[in-house]
């Protein structure tokens, strides 16, 4: 395997101070709506075979999905064979006895649109020694070949991170090392700032201990207990005042280690006059680093943004060598590395869509077996472990910048009743989730239960709805109390609770959501004021004044297709729209509309 360790960036495109700039890498593709297809790994895993694929094709156009939408058909994990040939990626021989080229025919064929799977690590995740790592140019050849329209990029056996399956010493590349203080000195001048009492640590990962900074670094976003909402990397910086400009040596006074939080990959920056100039990006032993500072204020950050960076860029490679071959595609790009490196930060760059968290199930069906996937669980395998991350997260998802991906539908999987899933369903069109349906087609029938949910046209519309605005938790109601303020933000596993989600739609009206995650029913009316959405949503509504001043609104349940009509008024917090209760595991969606 041909594998180069990584040494200091020299595009500041993938570096931790360009990820808030908005800016795409030029590889990244055209903006695109949330992709909606059929994935193989729900409901076969690496059971998969070509005649299989085959017949979910045929089931998606005789249940009319690719009518609602459905477009993409991916092959997920298991499809190759278990070792490279020449350098190239090849068919698994039984499973897959034809090249690639003639099932994505078949596909294309039929009107719908080929995708596969790949990993940035050396590996697959079931394994297989097929990873794109260090052969990024030979698999876009093989993807250009074979006329994908879709990839998903896993993250098992990643050289460069502690990832799932991987060496948990590869933390030295992830975490600087555990540092007491530093010393800058030249012949003139000595700074001698002993303790990290002297710096500042910024950001949530960080702390000291015994005299020690560690976890100078970003933290593992893969399990479900930690927020994505506020900085998740650390750094540890000083602040200084130099006397005269010159050459200086920086010796870092620090312990290497290989375990979470403490590492031996260090990052310095200089800052000066807004300017940021790195200095050192490698493995740090105990020689001096040379430095040029200017006379004044001066500001050394010591880092380790590797985590990120190397992940991105990996990603980016890819892509990269894919576009030389094709140019004009419109690709789209699936990132799942389940949430580890805090992709909410960087996904934007590169991909259409980020995992969020590792995957709703590891229970995964087979040819007969439907698999199962719980409500809830004490990690991520379960509807709620991926909503109650993704409901808070709206802010990193947008039309100009990807979505956020809670994993594949589980609908039809055992495990969850007919009313999760419809809950499931209404949720991940409200979030602008990618629809990517993980069920034996041949199970569903058109217009049974199966077929209405993952046929609903109306909240379809939600999910495609072109101003591409994800959902904002807009109210939190529990036993004990009504939370509006930080409803938005703060990350709630308890699902004894209703949610209220609302979400601006491109016709100027808006959606509303109740959503009750919990297993008890909730007798009383439930009720959002339009004052409480407007302060939350005006600045992406498409005319939020003409909203507020409606003489009335319409209101459409989308379940039942009841529609009412709600009295407007200049005094906001008087405009209500209401459920009247809501059963266990249930949701109640409505399209809320300015009347004529």
């Amino acid at each position: 395997m041909r594998l180069k360790e990584p040494r200091s960036i020299k595009n500041e495109k993938y570096t931790y101070d360009s990820f808030a700039n908005r800016e795409v890498l030029e590889s990244r593709g055209k903006k695109h709506l949330p992709p909606m297809g059929w994935n193989s790994w729900n409901a076969f895993g690496c059971g998969n075979t070509e005649e299989l694929t085959k017949t979910m094709v045929d089931c998606m156009i005789e249940l009319g999905l690719d009518k609602l939408g459905y477009q993409y058909v991916v092959l997920d994990d298991g499809c190759y064979y278990e070792k490279r040939v020449d350098n190239k990626l090849k068919n698994e021989p039984i499973k897959f006895p034809n090249d690639f080229k003639v099932l994505s025919d078949y596909v294309h064929g039929k009107g719908l649109k080929f995708g596969m799977y790949n990993d940035i690590g050396t590996k697959l995740c079931s394994g297989l020694e097929v990873g794109t790592c260090g052969y990024e140019a030979e698999d876009a050849r093989s993807y250009v070949d074979w006329d994908i329209d879709f990839i998903k990029v896993d993250n098992c056996y990643y050289p460069w991170d502690n990832a799932t399956f991987s060496e948990a010493t590869n933390a030295k590349y992830t975490f600087a090392p555990r540092i007491k203080g530093i010393l800058i000195e030249n012949e003139q001048e000595k700074i001698v700032l002993s303790t990290v009492k002297d710096g500042k640590i910024t950001g949530e990962r960080g702390k000291i201990i015994d005299g020690y900074a560690v976890g100078i670094g970003t933290f593992d976003g893969t399990g479900p207990d930690r927020t994505p909402v506020g900085e998740q990397s650390s750094e540890l910086i000083f602040e200084l005042n130099i006397e005269n400009a010159g050459k200086y040596e920086l010796l870092v006074d620090c312990e290497l280690g290989e375990e979470e939080g403490v590492g031996s990959w260090l990052q310095v920056a200089v800052v000066e006059n807004g300017e940021t100039r790195r200095v050192f990006d490698d493995f740090y032993g105990s020689k001096p680093i040379a430095i040029e500072l200017q006379k004044g204020e001066v500001t050394i950050r010591l880092m380790n943004h590797r985590r990120q960076e190397n992940v991105l860029a990996s990603y980016a490679k890819f892509l990269e060598e894919y576009n030389k071959l094709k140019p004009d595609n419109d690709l789209i790009f699936s990132i799942c590395e389940w949430g580890k490196t805090q992709p909410q930060n960087w996904g934007y760059k590169v991909g259409d869509s980020w995992r969020i968290l590792n995957d709703i199930t590891f229970d995964v069906g087979s040819d007969g077996d439907n698999g199962k996937c719980p409500w809830e669980s004490d990690y991520t395998t379960s509807v709620t472990s991926q909503y109650n991350k993704a409901v808070i997260m709206d802010e990193f998802a947008g039309l100009d910048k990807g979505w956020n991906d809670p994993d594949m539908l589980a609908v039809g999987m055992d495990g969850l009743t007919l009313d999760m899933c419809r809950t499931h369903m209404a949720t991940w069109c409200m979030m602008n989730a990618p629809l990517m349906l993980g069920i034996d087609l041949r199970r569903v029938k058109r217009g049974d239960d199966l077929w209405k949910i993952l046929a609903d046209e109306k909240l379809i519309a939600l999910n495609q709805d072109p101003l591409g605005v994800q959902a904002k938790r807009i109210c939190v109601i529990t036993k004990n109390e009504i939370i509006y303020d930080e409803a938005d933000k703060l990350y709630i596993r308890d699902n004894n609770r209703v949610d209220i989600l609302a979400k601006p739609l491109a016709d100027g009206g808006m959606a509303i959501s109740f959503v009750n995650l919990s297993g008890e029913d909730h007798t009383d009316e439930i009720a959002i004021e339009l004052d409480r959405i407007i302060n939350k949503l005006a600045h992406k509504m498409t005319d939020s004044e003409s909203f507020k001043g409606a003489k009335s609104y319409l209101v459409e349940n989308l379940e039942s297709g009841e529609v009412k009509e709600v009295a407007g008024s200049e005094e906001l917090e008087k405009v209500k729209f209401t459920a009247d209760g809501l059963r266990a595991y249930c949701t109640k969606t409505f399209k809320v509309t300015i009347k004529e």
